[in-house]
């Protein structure tokens, strides 16, 4: 996994000194590095340190961009098949490595959900789409526990062959606002549908601070990535990351 940015600020650091909130989420058995492996999670051991650096080195460069305050970050496929679901989840495991902060993973892809079957969450109680559209009224019955520390899913939930005007309501926006303000160490991580050929992942940027294009690598065309780059607001754009992991 490669980041691309003209002009991105060196690694600074994990802000170690702050008060450690590793319990915050109350996962009591986190899951092993195996069953880590086995979600395509990194972790702390040697078996994927390339991968965990990698992964660790965005996150570094993401917290310099948004001068260390919670930000929400998007990260867009260019298409299909690109791994963007990939990347958000390793991004937002990346930032729960942290003993300082929390992540929140929310799946914003309604026709092709990822992140529930690829942790192996029962969503039982529904997901976005379902807050959304007002069948779940409590927030907090979205959220799930992944069994890593720190970490929390929001799944896409029931399926929308159409899910601009949801992503474009007040209903989407206060929930935004709710999720970040709740804690002040919570970083939003944002799992969009493809840039291409859909609305849903600009509509998105509206609600974040900084975006994220995921090309797959050998996949998409230059010509395509730009295409996707030139959508979003260039003062919001982190960088382009080439993944190779689908």
């Amino acid at each position: 996994m490669n980041v691309r940015r003209d002009a991105l600020n060196p690694p600074t650091g994990d802000g170690a000194g702050s008060r450690s909130i590793t319990r915050a989420d109350g996962v009591l058995h986190p899951l092993t590095p195996r069953a880590l492996e086995e979600r395509k999670l990194i972790h702390r051991n040697d078996s994927v340190r390339a991968q965990a650096d990698a992964f660790r080195g965005l996150r570094t460069r993401l917290l310099a961009l948004g001068q260390e305050r919670n930000f929400i970050t998007l990260v867009a496929p260019v298409q299909q098949g690109c791994g963007g679901s990939f990347v958000a989840r390793n991004l937002a495991a990346a930032f729960a490595f942290d003993e300082t902060k929390t992540a929140l993973l929310v799946d914003c892809d309604a026709l092709h959900p990822a992140q529930d079957a690829a942790l192996a969450v029962d969503v039982a109680d529904g997901g976005i789409m379902d807050y959304l559209d007002g069948s779940v009224t409590d927030l907090s019955a979205i959220q799930y526990d992944t069994g890593l520390p720190r970490l929390k899913l929001i799944p896409s939930g029931t399926s929308r062959e159409t899910t601009g005007e949801y992503f474009s309501s007040s209903r989407m926006r206060m929930m935004i606002d709710s999720l970040r303000g709740t804690h002040a160490n919570r970083y939003l991580i944002l799992d969009s549908p493809p840039v291409l050929n859909s609305p849903d992942a600009r509509i998105l940027s509206d609600l974040a601070d900084l975006i994220v294009v995921v090309a797959g690598y050998g996949q998409a065309t230059v010509d395509r990535i730009d295409e996707a780059a030139a959508s979003f607001d260039p003062d919001k754009l982190a960088g382009v990351v080439f993944n190779n992991i689908y």
